[in-house]
């Protein structure tokens, strides 16, 4: 690993290991090393430098991308957010906000899962299709029952 893969993407570019560098930036930075060090350049340029910051150009060309080397090595860029939501609301908490919401809605929600998985009980009994389509019917339902839902207090 040559001195600048192992030093990081932004010192492979120049650029600061920082928060707020831009999309430009970074495009900037990377035709700079590009321009120095392409092994077509009639000099032969630096062939293992320029694959240093091609690699470091790919890692930080997005904003996501710039995020997650500077969390550095096997931690996210972002903590991971608390679920919130109606999937892990308890029992008695989803019926205050099934109450409190579109409860007509989320009935005819249910029972077009129901119908469906009927169906496809009866119709198609013993096909492979049959687990897929009521997990389908239900996915639908868990996607958007929320909507249905008082929001939370």
């Amino acid at each position: 690993m040559s001195p600048a893969q192992h030093a990081g993407p932004f010192s492979a570019l120049g650029l600061p290991a920082r928060p707020g560098i831009t999309d430009d930036e970074v495009r900037a930075a990377w035709r700079r090393v590009a321009a120095a060090t392409h092994p077509d350049r009639a000099d032969g340029g630096d062939p293992a430098r320029f694959a240093a910051a091609a690699a470091a150009y790919t890692a930080l060309r997005t904003r996501y991308g710039r995020g997650e080397a500077l969390a550095g090595p096997g931690q996210p860029a972002v903590p991971a957010p608390a679920r919130r939501g109606w999937v892990n609301a308890s029992p008695a908490r989803l019926l205050a906000r099934a109450r409190h919401g579109r409860p007509a809605r989320l009935a005819l929600r249910l029972a077009a899962v129901a119908a469906v998985s009927a169906a496809a009980l009866l119709v198609a009994a013993g096909a492979p299709a049959t687990p897929a389509l009521i997990i389908g019917a239900f996915t639908w339902l868990m996607l958007t029952a929320g909507q249905d839902l008082a929001p939370p207090s």
